[in-house]
């Protein structure tokens, strides 16, 4: 090719232009079935996204209802066992105390079961102030902050404190 022919215009091949290109109407008509098809799946997505909203509204709903079915299922037996010993006015001292340690013993299962612990820290444990409540300090021979006694007993419940322990604390020397 000379550097004449370069900058000259090509000849037509015999096609005409509008045969290459798809005419204006099909261009259209493709694109209106195109946005049909779009608009289709954006309804139901959007259908699809309500229905899943709707159903974990739902689940909620019922988990929070339903959330102490269990706990309140294994207090029954505490409960059995309470209605019984009112149910035995003649009982003796000594059955009275088998039952209510008996009946303890059903109380304490029952909230380890449903991850409700005690905390019960033991003497000389450095405390914890995010699980004990120090009512006091007090003259101790041993090491400053660490427990000197406990008053009450504490509860965790999923690792969460429910109720920290009440305990004295060693006061420093």
């Amino acid at each position: 090719m000379n550097p004449d022919q370069a900058h000259q215009p090509q000849a037509d091949q015999g096609q005409p232009e509008a045969a290459a290109a798809p005419s204006v109407e099909a261009q259209l008509a493709d694109l209106q079935a195109r946005h049909t098809e779009v608009s289709d799946a954006y309804l139901r997505a959007k259908a699809e996204t309500e229905n899943v909203r709707r159903r974990a509204e739902e689940d909620v709903a019922k988990a929070r209802k339903f959330a102490i079915e269990a706990f309140a299922e294994s207090l029954l037996p505490v409960m059995d066992s309470l209605q019984a010993a009112l149910a035995t006015p003649n009982a003796s001292g000594e059955q009275v105390l088998k039952g209510v340690a008996l009946t303890l013993d059903q109380l304490r299962q029952a909230l380890e079961r449903n991850k409700v612990v005690q905390i019960e820290p033991p003497v000389g444990t450095k405390f914890d102030p995010h699980q004990h409540q120090a009512i006091s300090m007090v003259p101790a021979e041993q090491d400053a902050n660490t427990v000197v006694s406990v008053l009450q007993k504490g509860y965790l419940i999923a690792d969460r404190v429910l109720r920290p322990a009440l305990v004295t604390v060693a006061a420093p020397k």
